[in-house]
C-alpha cells in the first residue's frame, strides 16, 4: 500500500448494531411491552427494537475508537439491565423456548403513520416467513474510511471523475470482496452450531431434518459454525429467486427497485389488506428494500421521507454493514474488541483487492461457500470453491491473514501494543485450531458440562445479565442516557398527535 495513503487509513468510524430478545428467569420470550424506562423504541437513537416486542436492538454512535465504542455497548447493556425488571437478556443468537408464532409479539410503535408502517411491515414479515426466524438475533458491524482518504485514493488511482462516483465506486467493489470472502467471518465468528428442539418445531424447513440430535432438547451440526447463516436461518427460497447485482450501484438500485415494484404470486395470495386489516404493505417480492436478506449492505442515511435507494442513488454511501456476525455466546456485550479490530481490517484488506465485478456463477460459488463454512466450516477435510478451483479452507483463509498482515501494521499506527496485529494473530491461531472457535466451544461446553443448547444460552444469560447489574453506570452517562430517554417519549407523542 502507497506510503501515501497510510495515514489516511487510521481512524475509520465503527459502529455496532446489537440485536438481543428479553427472556424470563426461566427462559421464556418477554411478553411484556418495551419497557417504558428505556424509552420509545420509534424514536430512541441508541435503545430500538427489531422485529419483535421483545427484540431489543442496542445501536452505539460511530466512532473512530474501537475501544470507546465498546464502552459505549457495554454502556448500552448495563442501562438496559437495570431497566426491565427481573428479565434477561439472551446471550445468543438462535432464540429458545417457546417460538410458535403466537408466543413472539410483533414491535409496537405507536399510532403514527410511520409507527403504522413499521408494524405492518413486520406483520407481514411474519405472515411471508413465520415470526421464529425474525427473532434470531445479530451483530451489525458498520465501517467507513476516514473523509480526507478519498480526494487522495482518487488522486492516487488517478480517477478524474466527481468523488463520490468514485468512492461509492470502490465501496462497491470493498462489498464485493467482503461477500467473496465472507465465508472467513462466518468461520471465525460463527457461534450458532446448535439449537433447540423448539427452534426446529416452529421453524418447519426441510433442511431441519438434516440436523442431528444432541440430546432430547438439542439439535446440531457436528462441524456448524452458524446455524444462524444456513437454511434454517436467515435464508429463504423466494429470495433468491431473483438476483441483486453489487457489480455497480446503478445495477443494484434498479434491481432491488424491481424487486420492490413486482408483485409475487404467492404473497398475492396471503393479501395486502384483508377485511379491513393489512396484512402486510404490499404483495411484491419484497415490501420493501430492507427486507432483503444480504451478508453485506452499502448504507447512506436516510433523511425524512426518503427511501433507502433514493438516498444511495442520490449521496452514493455513506458506510457499509457487514451483517453475517454471530452474538458470541462467551463475550457479555456479543462481540471482542479483536473481533471489531479484525473486522475493521479485513474490510480494508478488501478494498484494496482486485474486485471484478460477480457473473451469476461466481454469485453461486459465493452463496455456496457460505452455506458450506455455516454448515460444516470445521470439518478438516472441507474444501471451498476459489473462481472454480477447489482450495481447503484452512490453506484459504491463512493465506488471506498472511495478506492482511500490512494493513494491521498500518491500524497499529505506531502503537506499541499492536491491537490490530494482536488481533490477527489471535484469529491465525483459531485457524490452526479449530476447537478455539466459539462454535467448537459452545459443544464442547455442553459436552462437559452435560448440558443441552437451551441450559447453556441460558446459564450465560444470567451470568452476564447479573454482572452488568451489578456494575455502576458512570453518574454522567447514566443523565445522559434518562434524558434521551425523556426525549424520545416527548417525540414518539408529539408523531402520534400530529399524524
Amino acid at each position: 500500500i502507497d506510503a501515501s495513503l497510510r495515514p489516511v487509513l487510521v481512524g475509520g468510524l465503527k459502529g455496532i448494531e446489537k440485536e438481543s430478545l428479553r427472556i424470563t428467569r426461566a427462559g421464556a420470550l418477554s411478553q411484556l411491552p418495551h419497557p417504558r424506562q428505556l424509552g420509545a423504541a420509534l424514536t430512541h437513537p441508541h435503545i430500538t427494537t427489531d422485529y419483535s416486542e421483545a427484540l431489543l436492538e442496542l445501536i452505539t454512535p460511530a466512532l473512530a475508537d474501537t475501544g470507546q465504542m465498546l464502552g459505549f455497548l457495554t454502556d448500552l447493556h448495563q442501562y438496559v439491565c437495570a431497566h426491565i425488571g427481573d428479565e434477561l437478556l439472551l446471550a445468543a443468537s438462535m432464540p429458545i423456548g417457546d417460538l410458535r408464532d403466537s408466543a413472539i409479539p410483533i414491535a409496537e410503535y405507536g399510532t403514527s403513520n410511520v409507527g403504522r408502517m413499521k408494524h405492518i411491515y413486520r406483520r407481514g414479515l411474519s405472515y411471508r416467513y413465520g415470526r421464529c426466524m425474525q427473532v434470531i438475533a445479530g451483530i451489525h458491524f458498520n465501517y467507513s474510511l476516514p473523509e480526507p482518504f478519498w480526494p487522495q485514493y482518487q488522486h492516487f488511482m488517478k480517477h478524474s471523475g466527481d468523488l463520490q462516483s468514485f468512492t461509492t465506486q470502490a465501496y462497491m467493489g470493498m462489498i464485493r470482496n467482503l461477500q467473496r470472502y465472507g465465508w472467513l467471518i462466518l468461520y471465525l465468528f460463527g457461534s450458532s452450531p446448535a439449537v433447540g428442539k423448539s427452534f426446529i418445531d416452529s421453524r418447519q424447513s426441510a433442511h431441519a431434518r438434516t440436523l442431528e440430535k444432541f440430546d432430547e432438547t438439542s439439535y446440531y451440526k457436528p462441524y456448524a459454525t452458524s446455524l444462524r447463516m444456513s437454511e434454517i436461518g436467515y435464508l429463504n427460497p423466494v429470495q433468491s429467486m431473483f438476483h441483486i447485482s453489487f457489480n455497480s450501484m446503478e445495477e443494484y438500485i434498479r434491481d432491488l427497485r424491481r424487486a420492490t415494484t413486482i408483485p409475487y404470486l404467492g404473497y398475492e395470495r396471503i393479501g395486502a389488506k384483508v377485511d379491513g386489516q393489512y396484512r402486510q404493505l404490499n404483495t411484491h417480492f419484497l415490501q420493501i428494500e430492507n427486507e432483503y436478506y444480504t451478508s453485506v449492505r452499502p448504507k447512506q442515511p436516510t433523511r425524512p421521507n426518503e427511501r433507502p435507494l433514493q438516498a444511495l442513488g442520490s449521496r452514493g454511501i455513506q458506510y457499509i454493514e457487514i451483517r453475517a456476525v454471530d452474538v458470541d455466546l462467551f463475550e457479555p456485550a456479543g462481540i471482542s474488541i479483536e473481533t471489531m479490530r479484525f473486522l475493521e481490517a479485513l474490510s480494508l484488506f478488501c478494498l484494496f483487492q482486485p474486485n471484478a465485478g460477480h457473473d451469476l456463477k461466481q454469485h453461486e460459488e459465493i452463496s455456496g461457500n457460505a452455506l458450506s463454512v455455516a454448515n460444516r466450516g470445521r470439518d478438516p477435510g472441507l474444501k471451498l470453491l476459489d473462481n472454480g478451483r477447489e482450495v481447503p479452507l484452512r490453506q484459504w483463509a491463512l493465506m488471506l491473514c498472511g495478506q492482511m498482515q500490512e494493513i494491521c501494521e498500518i491500524l497499529d499506527n505506531g502503537n506499541r501494543d499492536k491491537p490490530y496485529t494482536q488481533a490477527l494473530s489471535k484469529q491465525v491461531e483459531v485457524i490452526h485450531h479449530p476447537e478455539l472457535t466459539a462454535s467448537a466451544r459452545m459443544l464442547s461446553a455442553m459436552r462437559t458440562q452435560k448440558m443441552s443448547i437451551t441450559e447453556l444460552v441460558l446459564q450465560k444469560s444470567h451470568e452476564y445479565t447479573r454482572d452488568f447489574r451489578q456494575c455502576a453506570l458512570d453518574a454522567s452517562v447514566k443523565r445522559r442516557f434518562d434524558l434521551e430517554v425523556e426525549t424520545s417519549l416527548a417525540q414518539q407523542q408529539q408523531l402520534d398527535a400530529t399524524d
